[in-house]
């Protein structure tokens, strides 16, 4: 984006004071009036030195993304794990509510992280939400609900109480997992192998089969084909995540393939994400439970 500066005009200027202004900046009289001069001049520097950016007075593209970062609030957006890693004032509300009620995910930095993803996760499992770990309305709604126990307290983890082991991962550096996907589920394959890199750094997780000893093939969607064995991925959640594990644990030692057969629309952020979340749990699960040796 080109830099928005002191003289300019219209719409984007308004954006930007709108945000200053949910900030609590001080626009003088004009307020709103997509004029970038004096006060919201002003209000752009103090925001720049607050946040350690280069004091420069013009909105460019890390001004600009941190003035987003700093005005979302918790339900304005999906929050779940990928990466980058989401991050903004939502994440870190969300961390210090869930703090405050117990399940602790460190400290509110406001970067959803793997911590964050799994104390999320204890939260709705706690509250009888599905525990898929994504914020979305009926999350946030449960939290909001709550707020007059966790409102009035720190958002920092109690100091009795460390982070929760998050998604037992660590299977996914030690075993080489490929994801193959038909044209209509290439997005909860990506969706797949990004969470995989977000949960563990190291993963050796990759889109395309896998072939030795050790490795095992994801293929979702397409057409049965003999000796592979099929998971049929229903609605997804738990349901599918112990019948994917099932179906890896059960292969052993044995290099193979293990298809997921899919049914029912995936026109939703949530649905896709949810469906990456249960199968990178399968995978963990079975991965675990297997006898496969680990590659290094």
């Amino acid at each position: 984006m080109r830099p928005i500066r002191k003289g300019d005009r219209g719409a984007a200027v308004e954006d930007i004071q709108r945000r200053l202004l949910v900030l609590g900046a001080d626009l003088g009289a004009t307020g709103v009036d997509g004029v970038f001069l004096g006060a919201t001049y002003a209000a752009v520097t103090a925001f720049q030195s607050e946040r350690r950016l280069a004091e420069d007075g013009e909105v460019g593209p890390e001004t600009w993304a941190a003035l987003v970062d700093a005005t979302f609030t918790l339900g304005d957006r999906l929050l779940y794990l990928r990466f980058p890693y989401l991050h903004g004032e939502d994440v870190r509300s969300l961390q210090g509510a869930l703090n405050a009620l117990g399940f602790t995910c460190g400290d509110a930095d406001g970067i959803f992280g793997a911590f964050t993803e799994h104390a999320a996760r204890e939260f709705q499992a706690n509250t009888g939400l599905t525990p898929d770990g994504i914020v979305g309305p009926d999350t946030v709604r449960t939290l909001e609900n709550l707020r007059h126990v966790w409102a009035d307290k720190t958002a920092a983890p109690p100091a009795a109480l460390r982070a929760a082991t998050a998604r037992s991962a660590e299977v996914l550096a030690g075993v080489r997992v490929g994801v193959v996907a038909a044209a209509e589920m290439e997005q909860v394959a990506e969706r797949l192998v990004n969470l995989a890199m977000a949960s563990e750094p190291r993963a050796l997780v990759s889109r395309g089969a896998v072939r030795g000893p050790a490795g095992v093939t994801i293929e979702l969607g397409g057409e049965a084909r003999q000796g592979v064995p099929v998971v049929v991925a229903g609605d997804g959640g738990v349901a599918l995540s112990r019948r994917l594990a099932a179906a890896l644990a059960t292969a052993g030692r044995a290099p193979g393939t293990v298809a997921v057969a899919f049914s029912g629309p995936l026109d939703d952020e949530h649905t896709l994400q949810a469906l990456a979340v249960a199968l990178l749990d399968g995978v963990c699960l079975g991965l675990a439970a297997s006898e496969r040796a680990v590659v290094t």
